[in-house]
């Protein structure tokens, strides 16, 4: 599955477009590429895809690529990007996303 199955790829060029040099902000980026109004299956989907391992959580090492688990021309995250994404979502601590941290930060 690719993101462009879940998503529209005018949506996902328009949000990357809008996050171009160490301006991104996720809630506003899954707004943008329309997951708020997802449901929680569909978010599950999303999850999946950027869960490029296949453990059920996104590590900070997988958050970096984010941007590039919706679209090929999306950008590395800088280190302090990726330090806030996970700090935003990470409620328990321990320093990776599950699906429910992930879900809870899409529809928040």
């Amino acid at each position: 599955m690719v993101m462009t199955d879940l998503l529209k790829a005018e949506d996902i060029k328009k949000a990357l477009d809008a996050f171009t040099a160490e301006t991104f902000v996720p809630k506003k980026f899954f707004e943008m590429v329309g997951m708020r109004a997802m449901t929680a299956e569909n978010v599950k989907m999303v999850f999946q895809v950027l869960d490029v391992d296949g453990s059920g959580f996104i590590e900070e090492e997988e958050l970096k690529f984010v941007l590039k688990g919706f679209s090929n021309d999306g950008r590395d995250l800088t280190d302090a990007e990726t330090r806030a994404f996970l700090t935003a979502a990470d409620k328990d601590g321990d320093g990776k996303i599950g699906i429910d941290e992930f879900e809870a930060l899409v529809h928040e």
